[in-house]
């Protein structure tokens, strides 16, 4: 989920650096954070509220909020309100959920300016807001005597401004900036306009940077009274009464008193504040952190803790964790009194003291946040650098019963460990890493539970099989249903310093709700799912079948050795019920799917050679000279006719033909694809398309290779890659003999004294599966029932849906729901027809990632939420089958 720790500036045992847990990345400096229950919430420098889930990081909404730089931002403490100010002279304030505009507040100040900073008091149902002006201003959003309508002359977008609005000589003036953004900014449910006397006009000698509202800080106030704290350029922190009729100004409610001001009007800015009981911390200009005790208003302490100014400053688990415009974060410990109390023999000299610190962004951070989320302690930062990064902490020991949610991320932890390691299966130099990759997943089954062995072959060629049985609990064991899970470790190649790969591909990266790395779609990702699905069951005592896990090491390569090695262990793997795999991609980014069939293929080297060296074209060569490379180009040329027609003896005869029920299924992928067609494409174009690349055999030329150097040239050696793709109804090794047999024949033709060999590399047979059987339609109610919004028959908006329903709809807690797309795909795994027939066990294939996951290419990723998905959905068919 996660890179690994960045480079320590300073470290001081036990204490670590956080881990990056997961970024994301925007087009704007990050000027403000909040984090609510479930989602993280960020101001942008372009005036934009953006939304993502935490555990899933999937962006939900953005929204364009403010016509310039978001300043602030406020959640309430019952999270049912979000407020943002900003360079605009406005305060809204969003529902969280649905980010819908619920108010608009403004001032009918002309000297206002940016408004840096913006609270909200709970007890009296008031927003407070600080401006470049200097001044605090207020207004409760109950109060209906400060409600205007929408086109309100008071307006800032509608009244006269006396400075930028001044006319110049001949009665000119200029126009207004105006931005295409602004038509996108939600129109308000109820606009406030903030009465002229709810204003502390010179409420700190400097702009005021920062406010807070807190309760039970200060013995100067009631244990349950709120109180509003603010930081200004001025260098001051002032406290201030809130609410009565005797405090506004004019008698007017909901005015703010004058409690305390802590500090010396010294210039150097409180940029940020912080509360702990009655400590309050400040940051400031230049690095400096402040705690003051508002009981007594003495100042405790100066803390030089960073290079350059702190810009965010938050409490969290009894540490106080600090931020500047360096680029540095800091965590510090404290007396802490509450909940996480450190020991009190410690060292009191020591306390606030910097534990670690390190480079956080590459650029000024400026908002920071503080969440526990599903049990997991995070730190979150914004910086200009476009970026939030989410740092997870090490936590003390586990119980000894973690949760699911703990489970949650031990999957995460554990996928981040399997992708660090270099499977690459093609390539000799990496087979450690494929034995070290084998033995990190053995170890894993065997903590989690399972029985395992290594599956070998006897020999240094073929990586190992691994092996791993997980009991279920039904009794007597017989009536146990056996579930075989196939899947490998091994990947293709990904070099960082030669492609164009965002990150080391073999560390895990989490950026934007996307897992990156080599093999975390294909297919270290659905293995860990299906694995941690299975733990579930253990733990919850619901597994009733057994399951059995078989992940190769060689798929990548044509499966080299594996039939062998599993028909020499076939009795220690045992009867097969079911087989599921999870090894595939959805046919776009948004839609679910099941494949039922594949192509099978067969992969061979066709060899011309002489008996004779190279030779020089000009001395030597002459039409008595028989060249390879041009004897393999004319039987090259015979293998393909017109319109791409393969041209061996019989080779459509078997080709098994389109059913009505299969037909019907191309329309419902039809209906989906359509809607997202991009180009001017017809249906039956489309359709054409998909058949041909799913249900028709093709041959292709991959490579030529010759010996020699480059120039002129006679080599004497010539060999060509092909391959051939093959459908249900052809037989691989019927179709590898009339591909030898034609060759040679045509070879015959040529009357040539060179020498034919051909070579077949792999092979793998096509297959079918049947979307009516058990397995298939228990992956359907799986399915539909983790996603099940994305298949329901009405939008969002609750109206009726025209995109047309799959075949049938099944019904999930009364709801009618679509089917998923089911869909056949052009590529092969070898595997898969063979474990069919070995154990005489229908098998079922769930695509796990989407179809811009990038496998085999740069910057392979998996989406978060498909891989918890995923999950959810193996437990449910763990637990039915």
């Amino acid at each position: 989920m996660a890179t690994s720790a960045p480079t320590p500036i300073l470290e001081i045992p036990p204490h670590t650096t956080p881990r990056l847990h997961h970024s994301l990345k925007h087009d704007n400096s990050v000027l403000a954070l909040v984090v609510g229950n479930d989602s993280i919430y960020a101001g942008t420098q372009n005036g934009e509220i953006v939304v993502w889930q935490l555990g899933t990081f999937q962006k939900v909404h953005h929204i364009q909020a403010h016509k310039r730089s978001v300043m602030c931002l406020f959640l309430s403490d019952d999270g049912s309100l979000l407020f943002s100010s900003a360079s605009d002279p406005i305060v809204n304030v969003w529902c969280p959920r649905t980010m819908t505009r619920l108010y608009e507040i403004y001032s009918t100040s002309d000297s206002f300016g940016d408004i840096f900073s913006v609270s909200y008091s709970h007890q009296y149902e008031t927003v407070y807001y600080g401006a470049q002006n200097t001044s605090i201003q207020w207004v409760s959003l109950k109060d209906q005597s400060r409600r205007v309508s929408h086109d309100s002359p008071n307006h800032p977008d509608r009244r006269n401004h006396r400075f930028f609005d001044s006319r110049a000589v001949g009665g000119t003036s200029t126009p207004r900036p105006t931005d295409e953004r602004y038509e996108l900014i939600p129109r308000s449910h109820t606009v406030l306009e903030t009465d002229k006397r709810a204003n502390m006009v010179f409420a700190h000698f400097g702009y005021v940077y920062c406010m807070l509202v807190t309760k039970g800080s200060t013995a100067y106030t009631e244990a349950d009274e709120e109180v509003l704290i603010s930081g200004g350029g001025d260098g001051t922190i002032k406290v201030w009464k809130l609410g009565g009729r005797e405090i506004g100004p004019d008698g007017y409610e909901n005015g703010i008193e004058e409690i305390m001001v802590l500090g010396d009007e010294d210039a150097i800015s409180v940029m940020s504040l912080a509360t702990d009981g009655s400590f309050l911390y400040s940051g400031k200009l230049g690095g400096k952190i402040e705690l003051w005790d508002l009981d007594t208003k003495q100042r405790l302490r100066a803390i030089k803790a960073h290079k350059g100014d702190v810009m965010a400053l938050q409490m969290g688990w009894g540490y106080l964790w600090s931020a500047s415009r360096a680029g540095t974060a800091c965590k510090h410990n404290t007396v802490h009194y509450g909940e996480y109390q450190r020991n009190s023999a410690e060292n009191v000299s020591q306390k606030y003291q910097c534990l670690t610190e390190w480079k956080a962004h590459d650029g000024k951070i400026l908002s920071s946040a503080v969440t526990t989320y599903n049990g997991n302690h995070m730190y979150i930062t914004g910086a200009s650098d476009n970026n939030v990064s989410i740092w997870m902490l090490k936590q003390g020991p586990a119980a000894e019963q973690p949760s699911q949610e703990e489970e949650e991320d031990m999957m995460l932890t554990s996928l981040r460990e399997f992708v660090s390691f270099k499977t690459i299966s093609s390539r000799t130099e990496y087979a450690e890493d494929c034995r070290r990759g084998a033995s990190f997943l053995r170890g894993l089954f065997k903590k989690l539970g399972a029985d395992v062995d290594m599956l070998s072959n006897e020999d240094t060629l073929h990586h190992p099989v691994v092996l791993a049985k997980f009991s279920g609990k039904l009794e007597p064991a017989e009536k146990r249903k056996r579930i075989l899970f196939y899947g490998h470790y091994d990947v293709v190649p990904a070099d960082a310093k030669k492609s164009k790969w965002n990150n080391d591909p073999f560390q895990l990266t989490g950026t934007n709700g996307y897992l990156y790395g080599r093999g975390v779609s294909d297919n270290k990702g659905p293995i860990m799912a299906a694995l941690y699905a299975v733990t579930d069951l253990v733990q919850a005592k619901s597994l009733d079948s057994d399951v059995v896990f078989l992940i190769e090491g060689q798929e990548e390569s044509g499966s080299c050795g594996f039939k062998e090695t599993v028909r020499k262990y076939k009795d220690r793997i045992g009867h097969i019920d079911y087989i599921l795999l999870a090894n595939s991609y959805w046919l776009n980014d948004d839609t679910p799917c099941l494949t039922y069939g594949l192509r099978g293929v067969m992969h061979a080297t066709v060899c011309v050679e002489s008996r004779g060296p190279d030779l020089h074209s000009g001395v030597d060569g002459s039409y008595m000279v028989n060249e390879p490379l041009s004897d393999l180009m004319m039987l090259l040329t015979k293998l393909k006719g017109p319109r791409n027609r393969v041209m061996l003896p019989g080779f459509y005869d078997g080709i098994l033909p389109l059913t009505e029920e299969e037909e019907a299924r191309y329309d419902d992928i039809l209906s989906v694809l359509m809607e997202q067609a991009s180009d001017n494409v017809s249906a039956e174009t489309l359709k054409a398309n998909l058949m041909a690349r799913w249900r028709e055999p093709n041959l292709t030329h991959h490579k030529v290779k010759v010996s020699g150097p480059d120039g002129s040239l006679i080599s004497s050696h010539a060999n060509a890659k092909i391959s051939v793709r093959l459908v249900p109804g052809q037989e691989v090794g019927e179709v590898t003999k009339s591909l030898t047999s034609f060759l040679e024949k045509e070879f015959s033709n040529l009357e040539s004294d060179n020498k034919l060999s051909i070579q077949i590399d792999n092979q793998a047979e096509p297959w079918l599966g049947d979307p009516s059987n058990y397995i298939f339609r228990t992956l359907e109610e799986a399915l539909v029932q983790a996603w099940a919004p994305l298949h329901s028959d009405e939008t969002s908006n609750g109206t009726s849906s025209t995109k047309k329903v799959n075949m049938n709809g099944i019904t999930i807690n009364g709801s009618k729901v679509r089917k998923p797309l089911y869909i056949r795909e052009g590529g092969s795994i070898p595997a898969i027809r063979f474990l069919e027939k070995e154990f005489d066990a229908p098998a079922a294939h769930l695509p796990c990632g989407q179809s811009s996951d990038s496998a085999h290419l740069d910057n392979e990723r998996l989406r978060v939420v498909n891989l918890l998905k995923s999950r959810e959905i193996f437990t449910y068919v763990f637990k039915k089958l």
